[in-house]
């Protein structure tokens, strides 16, 4: 992978974890870091998925790879959700 390609996939995991946090119903209780490595590894992940799954290589923009990927950053903020811990404000 070129370094434009690396830029690439860290800038569309940007928008990935964005919208995945406001996909996945409820509250997460999880940093804006943590959302944003989410959209990292979902860029990432999402287009392992989708090259092994032999559609994402086409000319232009690969919406299907962008919907493989959106849904692996949905499910990894909703996993992120549920082991970050939570803190519990005492009055």
């Amino acid at each position: 992978m070129a370094i434009s390609g690396i830029i690439s996939a860290i800038l569309i995991g940007l928008l990935l974890g964005v919208l995945a946090r406001f996909i996945v119903p409820g509250k997460q209780n999880i940093p804006i870091w943590l959302t944003i490595v989410v959209g990292i590894a979902a860029a990432f992940l999402g287009t392992a998925i989708a090259r092994g799954l032999g559609y994402a290589d086409t000319n232009g923009w690969d919406w299907l790879e962008f919907i493989t990927q959106l849904v692996v950053a949905a499910i990894g903020v909703s996993i992120a959700a549920s082991m970050y811990p939570r803190r519990h404000i005492k009055a």
